[in-house]
């Protein structure tokens, strides 16, 4: 398959400037969230719409009897690739034009649609990819994170929701929060059955990144800061939604 031209490449992909890489922060995170979704998860078919380095393919690989990776970068599917046990299906597309012929048990799209060009037409489309009993995961950065509304009484931000040098960076097109989440999803016609928040916030990723495994951020605090997400779901890291057609 032709491999994307690099603006249109750049909707869905994290690295694309020189020098970037994945947060370690935000790569404990996939963990994290799959804990938080666990009542839901409930094995079979799977499909996963931007697969980065691998870090949650391979969770999702311990849980699902098939998958099936959608990317838009040839060396994220070949790097993912190289880490999974077993063979899967790999497909070097944009999703909005790839036909896919079976219709899954789960859908995963974590942290990519505030990427995307036109997120409603995405989240239609993964609609479409569900089967009668299948459910859509949707995983956003929180604009209303604790360490967002603590920059903006800083004066780093002008608004939670505002676009910073690192979202524009990473090729962020839009900053979520629950509401403009929630509005986007029942536009495409999905059935929201619930929501929440993952991991309590009160650093920036930089600042865990530094501090981690040190004595100030603990495991003992990490886990803290992961139980308190479901007690806090607005000021946490990312936000979800668990959906059915």
């Amino acid at each position: 398959m032709t491999k994307p031209a690099l603006d249109t490449e750049f909707a869905y992909v994290n690295d694309l400037v020189d020098g970037y890489d994945e947060s370690p922060f935000d790569a404990r995170m996939r963990g994290y969230m799959l804990r938080a979704l666990a009542p839901y998860l409930h094995g079979g078919s799977a499909l996963q719409i931007g697969c980065y380095h691998g870090d949650l393919t391979v969770l999702l690989e311990q849980r699902y009897a098939s998958l099936t990776i959608v990317d838009a970068a040839q060396r994220f599917l070949d790097h993912t690739r190289r880490r999974l046990a077993r063979p899967a299906a790999f497909h070097c597309s944009l999703f909005e034009t790839l036909d896919l012929p079976a219709r899954f048990d789960a859908v995963f799209l974590v942290h990519v649609l505030e990427h995307v060009i036109d997120p409603v037409a995405v989240l239609g489309k993964i609609r479409g990819a569900l089967n009668e009993r299948g459910l859509a995961f949707v995983v956003v950065p929180n604009g209303n994170a604790a360490s967002r509304q603590l920059a903006v009484k800083m004066g780093l931000l002008d608004h939670n929701a505002a676009l910073t040098p690192a979202d524009l960076k990473h090729g962020h097109r839009r900053v979520y929060q629950l509401d403009t989440l929630e509005a986007d999803l029942r536009r495409a016609g999905l059935d929201i059955v619930n929501t929440g928040g993952i991991f309590f916030k009160p650093l920036a990723n930089f600042q865990f990144d530094r501090l981690g495994g040190g004595e100030i951020i603990t495991e003992a605090y990490m886990e803290a800061c992961y139980q308190l997400g479901f007690k806090y779901p607005d000021l946490s890291a990312s936000i979800y939604a668990v959906c059915r057609r």
